[in-house]
């Protein structure tokens, strides 16, 4: 069986209007990398995350209407990647809590976010937890069911986002070993040290926090506005310049072509005035920024097409990833039908039920993974080698929907068991589990 495209997950917090900054730092580069071959991206917007910042509903509504919106309109094409809202997953929030059971508290109370909150209520004099809810104690764990619900292989994030991911693999790890499986991918963080950070109106980081931002799509004569009140020195035209540390310079370099960058310099160099600085600035950005501001503004106009495109995201991700997974996890903890359950003959004599067949999956010593279909001590299915226990999961899950012919499925009965019986514990299986999914 070929290997499965690598994993790679981006999330998106709706928190506010998108920003120039936003856009070099994270959108284009995560745009750009969704187009590489063998590749399956997954990008979804973390609403359920923003509600540990704000409890402003239409805020949040607006900010993942805008932040969906800009993210198309820079060129995420939703047919050839995944794209969803966290909260279409209801699978992700199961997740959390199975995970959650695992997790250690001792490694929460580590988070950076947890302990910085910590601290400042320490310097405040007040006591350790004041106004820290669950939800931002717990914020690491829902970040890992966001990653570990698909097996995402890696998950690009800044530096102050890498314990979050060690704290996904210790979780995972966890579970792993508890319930004795390779339920999860242990997941990579990437970390993209060329990845621009652009200077804000004031020179100092483009932030919402220091108020000095440039929002992405505001209309051509505030854009411009907003670009001729960059701060500048007093040096006055005819007067070299320096590019080092130029708010202008570092703007104008994240949008321009290398030979155009290599000019720009020459004129600072030669003594450009700043107001024609500023009007260069503002050419290169609002060549980029013009064809996506007409898609942003025609997206914007149907809000109902963004809700179409980030359901069926959901919908499609729920049926071919979550849901399947989740079963399984289910099954895993404990969670399972009474009904299929071996009961014990009662003092008034009922038979007992006997225990249907089960799936059990595996990993062999050469390093691969594999599934039976058991019936207490005898083998009745036996798969072949696969290379991700996700491709193993999913040929069971399509055995157990009865989408996949026996005749079809890499797999063999077991030895001394006929098509015939292998063939009637599936039937088994999959009436017990419409049953269930009916009652």
């Amino acid at each position: 069986m070929s290997q499965r495209p690598t994993r790679v997950l981006t999330g998106i917090k709706p928190s506010g209007t998108p920003h120039i900054g936003n856009y070099v730092g994270a959108v284009r580069p995560a745009v750009m990398a969704s187009r590489a071959p063998d590749t399956e991206s997954f990008y979804f917007l973390a609403d359920l995350h923003s509600l540990v910042n704000t409890q402003d509903p239409a805020r949040v509504q607006r900010s993942t209407l805008e932040v969906s919106a800009a993210w198309l309109a820079a060129g995420l094409d939703p047919s050839k990647v995944w794209f969803y809202r966290q909260s279409d997953v209801p699978e992700t929030n199961e997740l959390m809590w199975l995970l959650t059971c695992v997790a250690g508290k001792g490694i929460l109370n580590r988070a950076h976010a947890y302990k910085a909150a910590v601290d400042k209520n320490r310097a405040d004099g007040e006591d350790d937890d004041a106004a820290v809810t669950a939800g931002l104690f717990m914020y690491p764990v829902l970040m890992a069911a966001d990653i570990l619900i698909f097996n995402a292989d890696r998950v690009p994030v800044g530096r102050d986002q890498i314990q979050h991911i060690e704290m996904a693999r210790d979780f995972a790890q966890r579970f792993n070993h508890v319930y004795g499986g390779d339920w999860f991918t242990l997941p990579e963080a990437v970390i993209d040290d060329h990845v621009a950070t652009l200077p804000g109106l004031d020179g100092r980081k483009m932030s919402k926090s220091y108020d000095n931002t440039i929002p992405l799509f505001v209309p051509q004569a505030q854009l411009k506005k907003l670009i001729f009140s960059i701060l500048t020195d007093s040096r006055s035209p005819g007067e070299a310049k320096s590019t080092e540390g130029s708010a202008l310079f570092q703007l104008y370099q994240a949008f321009a072509t290398a030979d155009e960058t290599a000019g720009f310099a020459q004129a600072f160099a030669d003594g450009i005035g700043w107001g024609d600085a500023k009007q260069q600035l503002f050419d290169v950005v609002e060549r980029e920024i013009a064809p996506m501001r007409e898609r942003y503004e025609a997206l914007i106009a149907r809000p109902g097409d963004i809700e179409d495109i980030l359901r069926d995201g959901g919908r499609l991700l729920r049926e071919r990833y979550a849901t399947p997974l989740l079963q399984q996890l289910r099954d895993a903890v404990g969670l399972r039908d009474l009904g299929a359950a071996t009961t014990v003959v009662s003092d008034a004599g009922v038979e007992a039920k006997a225990a249907p067949p089960v799936f059990k999956q595996y990993r062999e010593a050469d390093g691969r993974f594999y599934f039976k279909l058991v019936d207490g001590d005898r083998v009745l299915l036996q798969s072949t080698a696969f290379d991700a226990p996700r491709d193993a999961g999913q040929v069971i899950a399509r055995l157990r929907r009865g989408e996949l012919a026996l005749s079809d499925a890499p797999a063999a009965p077991g030895e001394g068991v006929d098509l015939e019986t292998v063939q009637a514990a599936l039937e088994a299986l999959v009436a017990a589990d419409a049953e269930k999914a009916a009652s």
